[in-house]
């Protein structure tokens, strides 16, 4: 038996359904509780997630642990939880880069984890991003200036959430806020709050709850079609202002001679 049709079995049981009770409760029909418990068919992604919701587990730890009555669940926002991560190669086998439009972030909430949804994203290769995971994030709005809505964001994937560095941005995906792309304040933490802050100072830091984060990416690269301004020319001020700095430079280093 594989470990989701042993999980199914087990919880059920744990809940003293019978598998017609079990199946009502589901909506779904008895013959196919059967199969899942036989291991004669497999559940879709959606129903894995109406199944981890309904035992009260993670999607990870039902698909991936052997839940029984010496099993215990890892506490919620640890950091060194293992998560699913669905990935599309190319012919030659080297991991594509997912784009996620801002049109499809809503979608992304409840397909992130799913193969067939994340196969039928947008993708590309860059020949740079080689080692790791690489997933990209169309940005909107203006807390991030100088970057404009519309940028793309090029996020490596962060397993452990231990290694957020604080200061630095990432794409993050939360149950609440969607995919968001931030300044992280503060390193994260088991059950404590993420410090997210926008480098346009117009917006205000705000915190989201650990345990309601779903990924995150390190920023690594962008591809914007809005090119930089010129240098503007130099104006009488400015001109001045280095003129200034440039005899404080000398003086200082006829001081440091003497």
């Amino acid at each position: 038996m594989s470990i989701i049709s042993q999980n199914i079995k087990f919880l059920r049981k744990k809940k003293g359904l019978t598998q017609q009770q079990f199946a009502d409760e589901l909506g779904i029909k008895r013959s196919l509780v059967g199969a899942y418990e036989e291991d004669r068919a497999d559940p879709k992604y959606e129903l894995l997630k109406t199944l981890a919701t309904y035992f009260d587990v993670t999607i990870d730890d039902f698909i991936n642990e052997t839940i029984n009555e010496k099993w215990q669940p890892k506490p919620k926002g640890n950091p060194a939880n293992l998560r699913i991560l669905s990935i599309s190669v190319d012919k030659d086998e080297n991991e594509n880069i997912e784009m996620v439009p801002v049109k499809a972030s809503a979608g992304y909430l409840n397909g992130y984890a799913d193969p067939e949804y994340v196969a039928q994203l947008p993708k590309f290769y860059l020949p740079m991003f080689k080692q790791g995971t690489f997933r990209a994030f169309e940005i909107k709005g203006d807390s991030m200036l100088p970057l404009v809505s519309g940028t793309i964001i090029i996020g490596e994937y962060v397993e452990n959430w231990g290694d957020v560095k604080s200061g630095e941005t990432y794409v993050v995906i939360s149950k609440n806020d969607g995919v968001v792309y931030k300044r992280i304040g503060n390193k994260f933490k088991e059950n404590k709050k993420l410090k997210l802050v926008s480098d346009n100072p117009v917006y205000e830091p705000y915190e989201i709850s650990g345990e309601d984060v779903l990924e995150l990416w390190k920023a690594k690269g962008y591809i914007s079609t809005q090119l930089p301004e010129p240098t503007p020319e130099p104006t009488m001020e400015t001109l001045s202002a280095m003129m200034a700095q440039m005899q404080r430079s000398i003086s200082n280093l006829q001081q440091g001679n003497n």
